[in-house]
């Protein structure tokens, strides 16, 4: 009976996951010569110069942005995790309500907040400033991968927090430890798988995006989610699109596996 359930999610993941992957694969291999025509032209045209570039630009304000999401989003899932129960709600809530919102018209809201003629400078401008130029950079590509993604870190941070034993806290006080050394020898090493959790689920998106990229960077700094839409939409290359794509999924699945690691090796720093 157990086995009957699990059957049409079987049949859902075959269908919409597995094959649709073995599509992708199939293309990415393919050379055009016949059905059963294989090569790895396309993976060798994928690792030159120019397109390395590419994914190093997407690699490396994918790791920017996960950074500086960490950085600001911890702060906010401990006020988040130490405020009363009463008032956790709301502001979680309102935290929470600006996804709601489509992902494209938050974007587009960035763009007349840093435009020419955007708020900032309208600002800037009154009082007498002249005009800044804070969009189609990458500092404007980062400010939205940030801003979008934020939630995805705060999240599974303030969960682990909320979870925690406060009595370990007490122990540590009474024991004579101040608030630095709590946090860094209790708070902190226990709430690392939500770290992990947080960063991988704002990487990924990070490093495939492209739609940030288009609207913020105005084409001017094509990631590889850009390239990958470029290819599929514009150029009609899928194989190459298709090489592109299992290309970024490895390196999707390698950072996972690095994470998922080093999970593992702080788990048993802290069981031990």
């Amino acid at each position: 009976m157990k086995k009957s359930i699990a059957y049409p999610y079987i049949f859902w993941s075959i269908i919409f996951i597995v094959f649709p992957l073995l599509l992708v694969l199939y293309f990415s291999l393919s050379v055009g010569n016949g059905f059963f025509s294989f090569s790895l032209e396309n993976y060798k045209r994928a690792i030159e110069p120019i397109y390395l570039k590419v994914i190093g630009r997407s690699i490396s304000l994918a790791f920017i942005s996960t950074l500086i999401c960490l950085i600001l989003g911890y702060p906010v899932a401990m006020i988040l995790a130490n405020v009363q129960a009463k008032r956790r709600n709301t502001l979680i809530l309102l935290f929470i309500v600006p996804m709601w919102m489509n992902f494209l018209l938050r974007t587009y809201a960035w763009m007349w907040i840093l435009g020419k003629n955007g708020l900032i400078n309208s600002i800037l401008n009154f009082f007498g400033f002249s005009s800044l130029s804070l969009l189609y950079n990458n500092s404007a590509v980062i400010l939205g991968m940030v801003y979008n993604f934020l939630p995805f870190m705060v999240l599974p941070i303030y969960t682990v927090l909320t979870k925690m034993d406060k009595n370990l806290l007490e122990a540590a006080q009474d024991l004579g430890a101040n608030k630095a050394k709590v946090f860094l020898k209790i708070i902190f090493p226990m709430s690392i798988p939500g770290v992990l959790s947080g960063i991988t689920m704002v990487f990924m998106p990070a490093v495939s995006t492209f739609v940030i990229s288009r609207l913020l960077g105005g084409g001017q700094y094509m990631l590889i989610g850009n390239l990958i839409e470029q290819q599929f939409l514009v150029v009609g290359d899928w194989r190459f699109g298709s090489a592109l794509s299992i290309f970024m999924m490895i390196i999707i699945l390698l950072s996972m596996a690095l994470m998922n690691k080093v999970d593992e090796k702080e788990s048993e720093v802290t069981i031990w």
